[in-house]
Parts: C-alpha cells; sequence; structure tokens
C-alpha cells in the first residue's frame, strides 16, 4: 500500500506543469560561536599551537531540500530556534549558505523584520522610496506602487511627518504595507500574521484571501499559526533543529507541528535525592501518560495512563483537572469518582471522552487527595501532577468544532478501563 501511495504521489507531482520558482538544493549553513577570545597576539599563536580555535560550530541548517511552485502558498513552521529565520534569510540572500544552493525565479520580496531599511528622520513618503529601493525597485516602479500601499496603510494624512513622530502601529501598518503592496513575484513573510490593531488584520486576512487567487503570485509564509497555515497555505514544510522532518498536505504538517509542542521534553534539573514539584514522601510518583496520539480529532475517546506510587495507607483517591491551555480556565473536575484501594507502584487505564469538546489545546492533570477530618467535605492534597508530568493534547477536527464549547460535567466523566 505505501508503494502505492507513494507512487500515485510521484505521478500527481510530476503531473503538476507549474513552473518552479524557488528550489532550496542541499542547503546548510553553520554559524561560529566564539568561546574565547585571545588577549594578544602571543596568545592567539599559543592557541593555534595547542590546535585551540576558540570558538565552536553551531548548525543551524542541515541538508534543506524543498521546491515551491509558482502560485503556492508555502507554509515554513517549527518551533523557536529550529533554523526558520536563517532558511529565510538565505533565501532572501542575506545569509550565504555553506553548502547547497538556493535559485530564484522571479522578484522576490522580503519582508522578515517589521521597518528595516527605514529611516526614523525620513517622511513617511521618503521612507516608502528608500524602501522601495532597497527591495531594487525602480523610482517609476515605487511611483506606480505609492498610491495602493498609502491607501492599505490608512496613513494618507501622515505621509508628509517623519517617521519618528509615528506610533509603534503606525510604522508596522507602513512596513507591511509596502511588503504586501510592492510588485512581486515571490512574498516571504515572517511572523506578520498579527501586525496591526484588530482591523488591519481583517484587511491582511482579506488581502491574503485575494493573493491566493493570483496564479502569477507566489506566498512563503513562517508562522506559528497552525490555524494559519491550515487556512492559507496549499504545501508545507516542519523544520526540527535544522531538518525537515515533515512535508506536503499542510494539515499533516501542522498537526505534527502540533505534536512536536506537546511531545517536547523539557529539560529538568533535580538536585539529589531530592522530590520533583508535586510529589514526596507520601507519594514519590504521579505521572499521565498518553495512550492515544496526542493529536486527536475528537471523535474517540482520549486513552491514558496513570502511574503512580503509594506509601500511604489511608483513604486516597485521584481528581482530574482539565485545562484549557490557550483560551485559559478549568473546563473540567473529575470531583472524587476514582478511588486508590491499594499501595504501592501502580498503572492504572483510563479513558477521557472528547466528544463534547471543540478544536483546541489542553492539559490534563492529576492530584492524590485524602479526606480531612478537621473539614469534612474539603479533602488535603497529598501530591499532584507538576507540568512535565500531566499530559498534553490536542483536538484538531476540520471544518468544525472550533470556538468554545459548553461541557456537561453529568454528562462528562473519566471511565476506569481497569482497576485502579
Amino acid at each position: 500500500m505505501a508503494e502505492v501511495a507513494m507512487t500515485e504521489k510521484t505521478q500527481e507531482e510530476t503531473s503538476d506543469e507549474r513552473p518552479v520558482v524557488l528550489k532550496v538544493d542541499h542547503v546548510a549553513k553553520m554559524f561560529r560561536l566564539p568561546t574565547e577570545q585571545a588577549t594578544g597576539l602571543k596568545m592567539a599563536f599559543l592557541n593555534w599551537t595547542k590546535g585551540i580555535k576558540g570558538y565552536t560550530e553551531q548548525h543551524v541548517l542541515r541538508d534543506i531540500n524543498f521546491e515551491v511552485r509558482q502560485g503556492d502558498f508555502f507554509g515554513i513552521v517549527g518551533r523557536n530556534g529550529s533554523g526558520k529565520s536563517t532558511l529565510l534569510k538565505i533565501i532572501s540572500q542575506i545569509y550565504t549558505p555553506e553548502q547547497g544552493s538556493v535559485t530564484v525565479k522571479g522578484k522576490l520580496v522580503p519582508f522578515i523584520e517589521l521597518g528595516v531599511g527605514f529611516n526614523p528622520e525620513l517622511t513617511g513618503r521618503e521612507n516608502v522610496y528608500l524602501n522601495g529601493a532597497l527591495l531594487g525597485f525602480t523610482r517609476a516602479e515605487i511611483d506606480a506602487m505609492y498610491d495602493d500601499i498609502v491607501e492599505f496603510a490608512e496613513l494618507e494624512d501622515f505621509m508628509d511627518q517623519k517617521l519618528k513622530n509615528y506610533s509603534s502601529g503606525m510604522q508596522v501598518r507602513l512596513a507591511f504595507s509596502v511588503a504586501i503592496k510592492a510588485q512581486g513575484d515571490i512574498l516571504v513573510l515572517d511572523e506578520v500574521l498579527a501586525v496591526g490593531d484588530e482591523a488591519f488584520q481583517r484587511k491582511c486576512d482579506n488581502f491574503f484571501a485575494e493573493i491566493k487567487k493570483d496564479p502569477t503570485k507566489t506566498v512563503i509564509l513562517v508562522t506559528h499559526s497552525m490555524d494559519a497555515v491550515k487556512k492559507y497555505c496549499n504545501n508545507a514544510i516542519l523544520i526540527k533543529d535544522g531538518e525537515i522532518i515533515a512535508s506536503g498536505d499542510k494539515n499533516d504538517v501542522a498537526d505534527r507541528y502540533t505534536e512536536e509542542n506537546l511531545t517536547a521534553k523539557k529539560q529538568k534539573k533535580q538536585v539529589d535525592g531530592a522530590y520533583e514539584q508535586g510529589l514526596n514522601e507520601a507519594c514519590p510518583l504521579l505521572k499521565i501518560k498518553p495512550v492515544s496520539k496526542v493529536v486527536v480529532n475528537g471523535g474517540s475517546p482520549f486513552d491514558f495512563d496513570l502511574e503512580y506510587e503509594s506509601r500511604d495507607s489511608g483513604d486516597l483517591f485521584i481528581t482530574f483537572t482539565l485545562f484549557d491551555v490557550k483560551r485559559g480556565g478549568i473546563i473540567y473536575d473529575s470531583a472524587d469518582s476514582l478511588r486508590i484501594v491499594k499501595q504501592g507502584h501502580h498503572t492504572a487505564h483510563l479513558q477521557l471522552p472528547l466528544n463534547l469538546f471543540t478544536n483546541g489545546d489542553f492539559r490534563l492533570q492529576a492530584a492524590m487527595m485524602t479526606p480531612d477530618p478537621e473539614r469534612p467535605g474539603h479533602p488535603k492534597q497529598i501530591a499532584y501532577t507538576n507540568e512535565d508530568n500531566s499530559c498534553f493534547f490536542a483536538i484538531r477536527e476540520s471544518g468544525h468544532r472550533n470556538g468554545y464549547g459548553l461541557i456537561n460535567s453529568k454528562s462528562l466523566s473519566i471511565i476506569p478501563r481497569t482497576a485502579i
């Protein structure tokens, strides 16, 4: 089946007759980070004789290969530090790769950092011409674009004022308008979907919707918004540690990015003999581990394991709390329905129905509790799962389930699949 699917995909790719406007071929990039500095010529010579370089090599990109065709809305995603911005600067010819090559056909307009090439001592009008010249446009070409740029930025009354008198929002609108209204063939955008106020963002959204309809325009978009990838892009790649780990279908790449974020391991510095945050001698282990995939469609329950070690012989039970990571708030609390009847090290298999939830990112947290004889109805907390021991998952169902959902706690409960 895999061979058949691969053959079909190859045939589909070869049948695409649109020209390739950007080809990144085996690109690699590294930076030299100084580790020590020689204080003089003598020290530099001694370091050289000892084989001390005085720097370490940081490999930011490794063997990057992909093609972008004319008319594509191409997404590049990855966690911070993965190499996305370095790749864009190589594509925009700001950096030169150590290995490989980048071939561009057509006029490429980069918009990598807001306000680059703007002079605060010049007027808005002068900055439009200055920035246009830096992008490679002639004065006649900028004349033809000028009215569209000013109209899009909504700064008609301010173009003869110095840029230093603009608010930060006005400067953002002008810089972004120059980039997207420039009559280029390939538009490179880095983290720009959140620029300006809400009204300007709607205008940008409409612009992206229109540019998608133009088969002669190509957009390369770097963003952390997977909603934007699914909404605008037709193809995408995911970069991790300088390498492409997923490419092709935008939905698959977006879901893989979400999974990478949810499963990223945090490096914990723990003192020898000390318990992790939330744990103690009575409960040295309490951890939730996903059994289902961490990116799910919401149609099936979410399976997970609760691993715990109890050294207390008292009346203990587990509570679960579900948090909405992005929108905030507690959307579910299981109260005291799950009792622990065994001491020692055990693993319980559990299930959380998801049919009432909308798309979102969630954190499932557990706590070990015991009744408080001094305060009936107010149990005491013995231990809890910290961020590293809690479980993160995401619901991604295309077409609907977005927005805020009403959770009916009477209809939603943790279901034990085995005895605890």
